[in-house]
């Protein structure tokens, strides 16, 4: 019977924009196990991809409110579900995809074990096809790297992204600790996953993570560039995270350094340019670039633009200023979604899921849920 439970909760997940691809192997059956109970898995399949509050959810699942209340904010606090707060309207839950989404939340409870799973399936759960129609993340140049002559949109600087907010919330890599257990890795900084805007207000109900300001945020991302690592957000121009990613830790950046064309698979619109007459051969950009795009063949530089995703961490330590960063012509430039609902939608309907039809389908589900459970709860009322 529980196996029935989980073999149904896969199947949901994968219904998801990101998918939940079954494997020969069992990897994603035994992570949903280590990380759902039973009971989270049954009522998990009723919790929808549209913000819900919790009686909604509780006749639906065909459960009391208590037990629905108490297993939701189970569900929260280990980030199966995300539950939502705004102003004076009542707390709303909505379903968690695999990536990006619940396994990143388990930075503070993985085990071996976990993270041997993880390892076994992440090679299966990454496509990079898909990702190059619609990638979930974006490369944000890093600041000192971008040229005063090309325009630079709002959403393409990082300064930008976090301008409109005070406070932050600042959470352990979940890759770098992943990495770290496994007897792998490296030893960069692991606090500077930064997060803003509507999950401010979760996190701090949550006490999930570390609050922070506006000027250690600006450290963080000043020691993030010292590190060499590899800015990353959500591929939308509103966005509310920011990743500090290395080649060597991160399931993305690893999955495209093994590809022989990470450039064409990645959001970003920028590319660099080596002026070989003036690069004095020093090798700084060689250790600095995550993608292996840079090489020194006898005592020249050379570079590989297929592997360049444009992150400018070569451009900011140039001795020489011989390595800059230039915008890709226009047709080169992927599109970047208003809001990470079209990203996801966009996903959703790049794997043949999420058609109109099917987002109707929910939102009328929720209504309706809603009118029964009103009518419902009027008869109880009326007896």
């Amino acid at each position: 019977m529980a196996e029935e439970i989980y073999e149904k909760l896969a199947e949901y997940l994968d219904n998801l924009p990101a998918g939940f691809p079954r494997t020969q192997g069992g990897a994603e059956m035994r992570i949903l196990r280590q990380l759902f109970s039973p009971e989270h898995a049954r009522l998990a399949v009723h919790v929808s991809l549209l913000p819900e509050e919790s009686r909604i959810i509780a006749y639906r699942a065909g459960i009391s409110l208590d037990k629905a209340e108490n297993l939701l904010h189970e569900m929260d606090n280990k980030g199966l579900v995300c539950s939502i707060k705004e102003n004076e309207k009542p707390l709303r839950y909505r379903i968690q995809q695999f990536i990006v989404g619940f396994w990143e939340q388990q930075g503070y409870s993985l085990t071996p074990e976990l993270v041997k799973d993880f390892e076994e399936y992440l090679p299966e759960f990454v496509d990079l096809d898909l990702w190059q129609k619609v990638p979930q993340l974006r490369v944000i140049p890093v600041n000192k790297s971008v040229s005063v002559t090309d325009t630079i949109l709002p959403y393409e600087h990082v300064l930008e992204l976090i301008n409109d907010y005070s406070e932050f919330v600042v959470n352990d890599c979940i890759c770098r600790k992943e990495q770290q257990l496994s007897g792998k890795g490296c030893d960069n900084p692991v606090e500077n996953c930064l997060s803003f805007g509507i999950t401010t207000e979760r996190s701090k109900r949550l006490n999930r993570g570390r609050i922070i300001d506006r000027t250690e945020v600006l450290d963080i991302l000043r020691g993030a560039e010292k590190a060499g690592l590899v800015l990353q957000t959500g591929n939308a121009r509103n966005t509310v995270y920011i990743c500090a990613c290395c080649g060597c830790c991160c399931g993305v950046l690893r999955s495209l350094k093994s590809d022989s064309r990470p450039a064409s698979r990645v959001s970003s619109p920028f590319r660099i340019k080596l002026d070989s007459d003036t690069c004095s051969g020093c090798g700084i950009c060689i250790d600095r670039c995550q993608m292996n795009a840079i090489s020194l063949i006898n005592e020249k530089t050379l570079l590989n633009t297929d592997r360049c995703i444009g992150c400018g961490l070569c451009v900011s330590t140039c001795p020489t200023g011989s390595v800059t960063l230039h915008r890709k012509p226009k047709h080169e430039q992927p599109y970047v979604p208003e809001t990470l609902r079209e990203t996801y939608i966009r996903l959703g309907q790049a794997r043949g899921k999420m058609s109109f039809l099917y987002l109707i389908g929910l939102k009328v589900r929720s209504i309706v849920d809603r009118v029964l459970l009103t009518k419902f709860t009027f008869s109880l009322f009326k007896k």
